[in-house]
């Protein structure tokens, strides 16, 4: 009789969920109907005995209501099956039979990313709770900046104290600063056997003396940075390519017995020169796949941010619950973990932690063919960014067409020949200059690198479609969101970092869109049609800023000049029109309580979506069209990871820090001073001409527009501190606003 193997994991379809959302499905999708037929029906039954302003407006808002209702069709596709998924690392083979993994973490500019964060980071992912001579850790340090290599260094050092002491105490916040910060608190708990070893008298000392080696790390780091640092922004575009293997440089011995058993820990910063297109993250990541590949070539790897530290040491063991299941295993891609941020208020006033993203659309891709890549935390099969399958035999010429020119790459390629770690620690001469041959910035050149082979180059949302192509290729995914989150990171708390980030990720979609990728095109005829339904909602998702400006001025400038385009509150199709308005928030404000989430998130999330749109939306599509017509190239900047008092002060008391270029502020005031005018001046009107039958419906409008747009409100006419939206700006936008309300008045 046939032994029976438990499974590793389990997949756990949502029923619930299913039901309702596909019965709000319905109602939603009849109401919609109705609405469309009615905006149609005008064309065709009052256009005769209608001047043509009027129509102008009614065809506007027809326009924006139907992008809407397409995108909202696009979005229920994440909702057609939700799953979410168990794992069994308890039923995991050993330690010796389990495959080894590289971890690869990018940093891209000292300044922005400090160093001391940056090696948290590091030595979170060299405490895994993996066989340690299984992982490698791989730094891409874009900058070539010694500041970095030196905290490399200093970084293993500490880890020698700093790794025994996790594995002896059973230390689960494995990041050096969270667990410091936290004293430990969430680690009191006993060991296996019942017993809390980490209340003991011999815990104590071992901690406090680890704690003093983690604050002289700290103050080496930052002792050099004083020294020695100057701004590296012109070296950072201009310098060769450096591959170092990391072994410390501390004559401090370090007492406990294992304590030579550490992970590979490599440096690598590649080459860079301001001829050659570097293409920002993805770039680095092909890189480091090079230069490990002749070195560790793990079949899987883990990509992390760099500041987004492993708060969970067993993240590995339970990717590998999915990736040595063999009901899955053959098809799985990768495994994508949940982004969890540890610097974000109870308020969270920007909508930082992407509650929408992360708790509902990546459930509903993985009831698919799974989610896509979302940057960071995600434990990728290598073979599946090979591009082709490798197979012994494969002509090596047609090998070196898509991998390029190097013979130890090649070689290696095929994964049934591991890199010997002899030559490695034994500080080969060819051997380093063959990895710094690999780092090189010409070495790509007449390759296929990011086109078919590796992390892709097509859109600088370099994760969106990387994920996306792979799905394509017939690759599936999971999305695995454990209860103690197993990566923690820093999310954007200031408006100005948060609208440049949304900038450069509506490009980076848009540009997917616009291209001959297309979802709803080359997608569909790829995937499951459901599944292209998904990644088409990203790629268009910036495209809300049309209909949301439509909705931020037509009705405005209308109700201003006493114009209706919307039914009398007395005829049914007004009921119509009220169900689906109040649909669209209910089953968001179910959605927010149903994922544990307030009231409170609701309106922030309503709120940022309505700045996004008529702000970084909006310039970010911009972008991505003058980019597909060769009139702009591509460009990067990443956000600022280093905390500036006053704005972390005023986001903690849920104040919007309205300190960011006249370019996003202009045009978020000046829909709102037009709202509040067009309110002020509707209600006028009204009450001197009559009129509420008919111009209810648009006040009721404009009225959640306001309400929504508080803060905005807030700063430009109670507050007087340094984050207030400035006089002159308000100015401008004022005069922006009447500019805006003439030119339509003379139209509509």
């Amino acid at each position: 009789m046939e032994r029976h193997t438990p499974p590793l994991s389990l997949c756990h379809v949502n029923t619930k969920s299913i039901i309702i959302n596909r019965t709000h499905m319905l109602i939603h999708a009849i109401a919609l109907i109705i609405l469309i037929r009615y905006r149609a029906s005008f064309f065709f039954n009052e256009i005769t005995s209608t001047d043509k302003p009027t129509v102008l407006a009614w065809l506007l808002m027809f326009l924006a209501e139907l992008m809407l209702s397409f995108s909202w069709l696009l979005n229920q596709a994440y909702r057609w099956r939700p799953v979410t998924r168990t794992a069994f690392p308890e039923r995991l083979p050993e330690d010796g039979k389990l495959p080894p993994i590289d971890v690869f973490v990018c940093t891209a500019n000292p300044d922005k990313e400090p160093t001391v964060e940056v090696m948290n980071t590091v030595i979170s992912a060299m405490a895994l709770d993996y066989p340690l001579e299984k992982v490698h850790v791989y730094l891409s340090d874009d900058a070539g900046s010694p500041l970095t290599l030196y905290g490399m260094r200093e970084a293993y050092d500490f880890a020698r104290w700093w790794l025994p002491f996790c594995k002896r105490f059973g230390i689960k916040t494995r990041c050096p600063k969270a667990y410091f910060m936290d004293d430990g608190d969430d680690d009191n708990e006993a060991d296996d056997d019942g017993v809390n070893v980490r209340s003991s008298d011999e815990y104590d000392s071992e901690k406090r003396k680890v704690k003093e080696k983690y604050e002289l790390f700290k103050a080496r780091v930052n002792g050099y940075k004083a020294r020695h640092y100057k701004d590296s922004s012109l070296s950072s575009r201009d310098h060769p390519s450096t591959v170092e293997l990391i072994g410390g440089s501390s004559v401090d011995e370090v007492v406990q017995a294992d304590q030579q058993n550490m992970p590979l820990l490599v440096y690598v910063a590649r080459e860079k020169r301001p001829s050659h297109h570097h293409h920002f993250k993805a770039g680095a990541l092909n890189v480091l796949l090079r230069v490990s590949g002749v070195m560790s070539n793990s079949p899987y790897v883990l990509v992390l941010d760099c500041d987004m530290y492993c708060s969970g040491p067993s993240s590995a063991r339970q990717a590998m619950c999915f990736h040595l299941d063999p009901k899955i295993s053959p098809s799985l891609s990768f495994v994508q973990f949940p982004q969890r941020f540890y610097n974000i208020s109870e308020n969270d006033i920007y909508d930082s932690k992407m509650r929408s993203y992360f708790w509902t659309s990546l459930c509903g891709m993985d009831g698919l063919k799974g989610p896509g890549l979302s940057g960071t935390g995600f434990y990728i099969k290598r073979e599946s960014l090979n591009g082709k399958s490798i197979r012994e035999g494969t002509d090596v010429m047609d090998l070196r067409k898509l991998f390029g020119n190097s013979k130890e790459f090649i070689k290696y390629l095929q994964q049934n020949d591991l890199p010997s770690k002899n030559v490695i620690l034994g500080n080969s001469a060819a051997f380093w200059k063959e990895a710094q041959f690999l780092a090189s910035c010409g070495y790509e050149n007449g390759t296929k690198w990011g086109q078919e082979v590796g992390f892709l180059y097509q859109s600088v949302a370099e994760d969106y479609f990387t994920g996306f192509t792979l799905h394509c290729k017939g690759w599936t995914s999971v999305y695995y969101s454990p209860s103690r989150p197993q990566f923690m990171g820093t999310a954007t708390t200031n408006l100005n970092d948060l609208l440049i980030q949304g900038t450069r990720w509506s490009s980076g979609l848009a540009e997917v869109g616009f291209s001959g990728f297309c979802p709803l095109i080359y997608g569909s005829l790829r995937m499951p049609i459901l599944h292209s339904m998904c990644y088409a909602e990203l790629a268009f998702f910036p495209l809300y800023c049309l209909p949301i400006w439509i909705f931020a001025t037509i009705p405005q400038i209308c109700l201003l000049n006493g114009i209706a385009i919307y039914p009398k509150v007395s005829s049914t199709y007004s009921m119509v029109l009220s169900l689906v308005f109040v649909s669209s928030l209910c089953k968001h404000l179910y959605e927010v309580v149903a994922s544990g989430h307030s009231v409170r998130t609701f309106m922030n999330e309503q709120r940022m979506w309505m700045i996004r749109s008529v702000t970084s939306h909006v310039y970010g599509t911009m972008d991505a069209i003058l980019k597909q017509l060769d009139m702009r190239k591509a460009s990067f900047s990443p956000t600022n990871k280093a905390a500036d008092d006053q704005q972390s002060k005023r986001y903690k008391m849920g104040l919007f820090d309205f300190q960011t270029s006249i370019m996003f502020l202009a045009p978020m005031v000046a829909a709102v001073i037009l709202n509040v005018a067009s309110f002020v001046g509707g209600i006028t009107r009204v009450l001197a001409l009559g009129g509420w039958d008919k111009l209810l419906m648009q006040m009721v409008l404009v009225l959640f527009a306001i309400v929504m747009s508080y803060p905005v409100i807030e700063g430009m006419v109670l507050r007087t501190d340094k984050g207030r939206v400035p006089p002159t700006v308000t100015l401008v936008s004022a005069i922006l606003s009447s500019a805006l309300f003439y030119l339509g008045s003379s139209f509509l």
